[in-house]
């Protein structure tokens, strides 16, 4: 829960508070009512409400006070706190007449007899009501829901009318049971009797049966007048033509936000703007709920105003707020703008227009269904209401209200309520007709967005074929790309998760009889119909919330909610026959042409940069381009190379030698001084700069001018001109002409820009500020370009292989998923392409390697990043020994490519941390270690594993070590070991945790444990062992290659295991590709195969991290939530 959440909660808890203590006392005394009024004496509950001086008693009067004094405190009515007040006032009262004389306050026994809980009780009752009439007045604030005009008038005429209803009541069967009708005790005795039930005085002449007959009209009297003075008010937000108008132009601009967006043009709701007009929320009062349905219209960042708006009005009446069919992103703006709880409603089926395809076997049942009806000769057509005549509208209209039968019209949050309506010009019509061509099957869906429609009326004819529904749904969605539209919103299901959790292997019996339950409902309101036929066309559920205050409002709520749905008649719901006229009708249809500003649609702008847009804007007023277009036939000098020649040879910048001859430059202006006449700009290209003198004499003052009023540090110039000197004797580029390359919107921070986010978002920027990570790229690609040229030389063929795979496989990881629409069918990226070189090595292709993307949706760190590049080397007839060789010359030449020798920067031998060359951390900041470059012209170690490990934990290790020996040195190391792991696993953790970051020197590490190597052939001397190394270098794994296994058998069963253990849950576990095994079948040379992660051979041969190396390393998008973001609202 946020922490803006909890505070909007925290600001309402005393009212809350106070609603559900008489909610309570409520509930309390209907059951006394029910089940205790013939009692002669209080009971403990009684006494205790009486403590608190809330009128619990065992009558129907008591129900029914309580009940509207809880129906005021949950509108928020002013009222309401006097109602409390008046309670302990009376308490007071009680408590004070029970503590003097007896005689000397009329009918002090009755009061004494029901009211007095005892003389200490009775002072801590007083005490009480003085405290809770302070605590009242502090409360006032919470409540500001006011009456509606005219309210006392109605509630005093119907009080009086009823009292003496009541009263005239008592009087008739006081004369029915013999009482004397002339006394006046007997006669007012009953009366009070019935407001604090049968009194301990003796009513001898009064049966118990005449106290609740007076008791019943006494309550029907204050039911009646309470009723009429808590009326709500009508909303002065009410429906108009111009507010309808203003809900379009929202939609217009934020339409695709929401399904139900569109339904908020019911004109059945009122509407409530936020504060800049840039969002609403549409409700409407229902049994004193502002019932809201779906998300606020608009733009997201003024919902929360929007919401504030609402709910201020909903207290302003005296409603009690409500949401209805909320999605997720809306149920967290209202419970965030308001402290509301949110409650899982059901699911809203989704189709994706892209991925629904008929031809998928998961659909045979939709398939068939629409088999039969184009059998029976039915026909779909599709059309927007505006391109149908008036009397096709009426036709659909009439039907659907006849094929709708007897039934209420259902729908609030998704319906719209009206058929034909001319503001509606883009509801999409699809009709099924049969062969004579008459209509049977009705679908109207409303716009959601530019590219999706949400559904309204779905009708068919009683007498029409099987699988009308699900011809008119294919036929649509089969003509989505035809209509533009990539996504369909079906029905809304209620509980439908109650539904598919009773289905699944285990369900509880709580679960399936919560089924059960709603399965008899289902003749009635359809639930599990409606379940079952939108599950078959495999939609993604949207969950739909619902929104309320406080618990006790729930009732009440859901009273609202199904009366506004249809699910309960309520006679007092009317829906308005208004329409727009022509005026409003031709703003509607202005909206769909309306112009977007494209301008308006960007970020926030600063200050600089809405002042470089001005600039650019007087530069093309003055006739000046600031985006030329290049001419290849203009010499450039590079400004690298100008400053080196000039360093070389410093009589070049007196305007000797060949040099001296016009150049032309191009850098970004880092300086500019301005002198007058004479301005100084300072270019720069990476490291190089070089100063530029712009003279007034040689440029003319209007070329100058243009040059000060429209050049900004960070733009991209050309300057033509000659070598010379300044006055003070500096080098400098004495300019003829200047020309604007790029105009820069945003100024360039070479003075500052170090924070690690900013650098790692704004990568261009960070690339033109520090010169030293563009080298690191430079490196790379000749890092790139050594290896394949080392590969090209040893006679390897480069290939390329899929990057999308139907099967995941090559590797143990998680990979990341997608769909191709054109075929329907699910893929994922590459975690490796080590299957498809294996296909290679059997067509014959001979040694190969590829050097390319791979993908996995796994952690990122100083090491790894999602996407890498790596290279994949095999090589017929050869083995891990012979990949060893080559990944040795391969390392060897890169490193020479970069230092000049076979050298690695490695952490020096026993140098402390903290003096420094600086290696680039993982978030772009620099940390200190001491590195030296280290020879690794020699052999390099090769070591077993299993040796390592040994050395490593202190006692010898085998693959046939007892497990429980291995656990314990796991636990003695802090290693954790899951449960599924064998003792092979095992080992290799010991081998990754303690073995791997203490090397530092090239090591390859061989001969792992079988059980970690799927894709490995077995050792050829040691059972239970596999030919594969590692190399580790630096603390980190850099490369690994494997004797191949290429024994057809053998690979079946161990990708088969593989896929028992994704079966199981485990996400990266590889799943068996039968084209690979296929092809394995047919025979596959002996080989040797080697992988080596690109990425870490650079990282480690200049001493940065992986983010250092990347052009773009993966930024996260300002608006992505963070994996650990806390849920907001407490869902319950």
């Amino acid at each position: 829960m946020s922490t803006r959440t909890r505070r909007a909660r925290a600001s309402h808890r005393p009212a809350r508070l106070l609603t559900g203590l008489y909610a309570l006392a409520t509930l309390v005394a209907l059951l006394l009512t029910l089940f205790a009024r013939r009692r002669p004496h209080p009971l403990l509950a009684e006494n205790f409400f009486g403590l608190l001086n809330v009128p619990v008693a065992p009558t129907f009067v008591s129900v029914v006070v309580l009940a509207l004094a809880t129906r005021a405190l949950l509108g928020r009515k002013r009222i309401a706190l006097w109602f409390v007040a008046v309670f302990q006032v009376l308490g007071i009262y009680v408590g004070f007449v029970a503590l003097v004389p007896a005689a000397r306050l009329p009918r002090t026994g009755m009061w004494v007899s029901r009211g007095s809980l005892g003389r200490e009780l009775d002072i801590v009752s007083t005490l009480v009501a003085v405290l809770a009439l302070w605590w009242l007045w502090r409360l006032r604030r919470e409540f500001t829901g006011r009456l509606q005009r005219g309210s006392w008038g109605l509630a005093l005429a119907a009080l009086v009318v009823g009292s003496a209803a009541t009263v005239g009541v008592a009087w008739l069967l006081l004369g029915v049971v013999g009482a004397p009708r002339s006394q006046v005790d007997p006669l007012v005795d009953t009366v009070l009797a019935v407001f604090g039930g049968v009194s301990r005085q003796t009513l001898s002449l009064v049966p118990v049966w005449v106290v609740d007959v007076v008791a019943v009209c006494a309550g029907l009297t204050i039911l009646s007048a309470v009723t009429l003075f808590l009326a709500s008010a009508r909303p002065r937000s009410r429906w108009s033509p111009d507010r309808e108008v203003a809900i379009r132009g929202l939609l217009a601009q934020h339409g695709s936000e929401d399904s139900l967006g569109y339904f908020a043009t019911r004109r059945d709701k009122a509407s409530v703007f936020s504060p800049d007009g840039r969002a609403a929320v549409t409700y409407r009062v229902v049994a004193g709920v502002s019932l809201a349905s779906a998300d606020p219209v608009g733009h997201p960042d003024s919902w929360q105003p929007a919401i504030e708006a609402w709910r201020a009005e909903a207290r302003e009446f005296g409603w009690v707020p409500a949401v209805l069919g909320a999605s997720e992103h809306g149920a967290r703006a209202y419970a965030a703008a308001g402290g509301m709880r949110v409650l899982l409603l059901g699911d809203e089926a989704v189709l994706d227009a892209g991925r629904f395809d008929l031809r998928r076997a998961s659909l045979t049942p939709v398939r068939r269904a629409v088999a039969r009806a184009t059998r029976a000769g039915l026909t779909v057509r599709i059309a927007r209401q505006r391109e149908l005549r008036l009397e096709e509208l009426e036709e659909i209209g009439d039907r659907a209200e006849a094929w709708r039968g007897s039934e209420s019209d259902r729908g609030f949050s998704m319906a719209l309520g009206r058929a034909g309506d001319p503001a509606d010009n883009d509801v999409l019509h699809v009709t099924a007709h049969d062969a004579d061509g008459v209509l049977v099957g009705v679908l109207s869906l409303v716009p959601w967005g530019r590219t999706g429609v949400s559904l309204d009326v779905m009708r068919r004819s009683p007498e029409a074929p099987n699988g009308v529904t699900e011809l008119m749904v294919s036929e649509l969605l089969a003509q989505s790309r035809e209509l533009g539209l990539s996504r369909l919103s079906l029905n809304f299901c209620m509980f439908r998760a109650v539904f598919e959790d009773a289905e699944r292997l285990g369900s509880g019996s709580l679960t399936r009889m919560g089924a059960s339950v709603l399965g008899l409902f289902d003749r009635f309101w359809q639930l599990e119909r409606l379940y079952r036929s939108n599950e078959k066309y495999e939609p993604t559920w949207v969950p739909r919330f619902l929104c309320y205050d406080d618990a006790v409002s729930l009732p009440q709520v859901s009273v609202a909610a199904g009366a506004a749905e249809g699910f309960i008649r309520y006679p007092a719901l009317r829906t308005p026959r208004a329409e727009l006229d022509a005026e409003h009708l031709a703003q509607v249809a202005a909206l769909a042409t309306t112009h977007v500003d494209v301008s308006a649609l960007g970020p926030r702008r600063t200050d600089q940069f809405r002042h470089r847009l001005s600039t650019l804007e007087r530069m093309r007023e003055a006739g000046l381009e600031a985006y030329p277009v290049g001419a290849a036939s203009v010499a450039t000098t590079p400004l690298g190379a100008l400053t080196g020649l000039l360093d070389a040879d410093p009589r070049r910048a007196e305007g000797a030698g060949p040099e001296a001859a016009a150049i032309s430059v191009v850098g970004r202006v880092r300086h500019v001084r301005d002198h007058g006449g004479v301005v100084f700009a300072t270019l720069v290209d990476g490291d190089a700069r070089l100063q530029v003198l712009l003279d007034a004499a040689r440029l003319g003052s209007h070329v100058l001018g243009q040059f000060t009023a429209f050049v900004d540090v960070g733009d991209l110039v050309r300057v033509d001109g000659t070598l010379g000197r300044s006055r003070n004797g500096t080098r400098s580029l004495l300019a003829g002409s200047w020309r604007m390359e790029a105009k820069s919107l945003h100024p360039v921070p070479f003075q500052a820009f170090d924070d690690p986010a900013a650098r790692a978002r704004q990568r261009s920027t960070d690339l033109l500020v520090h010169p030293r990570d563009v080298e690191l790229l430079r490196l790379r690609s000749g890092v790139v370009a050594s290896v394949r040229r080392t590969l090209g030389d040893a006679g390897f063929l480069e290939v390329e292989t899929p990057m999308l795979h139907t099967v995941h496989g090559g590797a143990s990881a998680r990979p990341f998923h997608t769909f191709i629409n054109a075929y329907g069918v699910d893929l994922s990226l590459r975690i490796a392409p080590e299957l498809h070189l294996k296909r290679l090595l059997v067509a014959g292709l001979g040694p190969v390697f590829e050097l390319g993307r791979n993908f996995r949706n796994e952690g990122a760190d100083a090491t790894h990043n999602p996407e890498f590049t790596s290279l994949e080397v095999y090589q017929p007839h050869a083995d891990y020994t012979t990949m060893r060789r080559l990944t040795e010359r391969i390392v060897r030449e890169a490193a020479r490519t970069v230092h000049g020798r076979e050298a690695l920067p490695l952490p020096a031998a026993g140098a402390a941390r903290g003096r420094s060359d600086q290696r680039r951390g993982a978030a772009g900041t620099d940390v200190s270690r001491e590195v030296e470059l280290v020879d690794i012209s020699g052999e390099w170690p090769v070591v077993p594993v299993l040796d390592a490990v040994s050395d490593a934990v202190g006692q010898r290790i085998t693959i046939d070590t007892d497990m429980d020996v291995l656990l314990e040195l796991a636990e003695e190391h802090g290693i954790p070991v899951r449960p599924q792991m064998r003792a092979g696993a095992v080992i290799e953790e010991l081998y990754a945790e303690l073995v791997e970051p203490a090397t530092m020197l090239p090591t390859f590490y061989t001969d792992f444990p079988v059980e970690t190597s799927p894709l490995t052939r077995p050792h050829r001397s040691e059972a239970g062992l596999v030919e594969r190394w590692d190399l580790v270098v630096a603390g980190m794994e850099v490369g690994t290659a494997y004797s191949e296994l290429t024994d057809p058998v053998d690979q079946r069963a161990r990708l088969t295991e593989q896929s028992l253990k994704a079966a199981a849950g485990d996400p990266e576990a590889m799943e068996v590709d039968e084209d690979f095994l296929q092809a394995l079948e047919l025979g596959m040379p002996p080989s040797g195969g080697m992988g080596l992660g690109v990425d870490r051979l650079v990282m480690l041969l200049t001493d940065t991290s992986i983010r250092s190396v990347l052009t773009f390393p993966f930024v996260r998008p300002v608006s992505a939530p963070r994996p650990d973001r806390e849920a907001s609202p407490a869902w319950n």
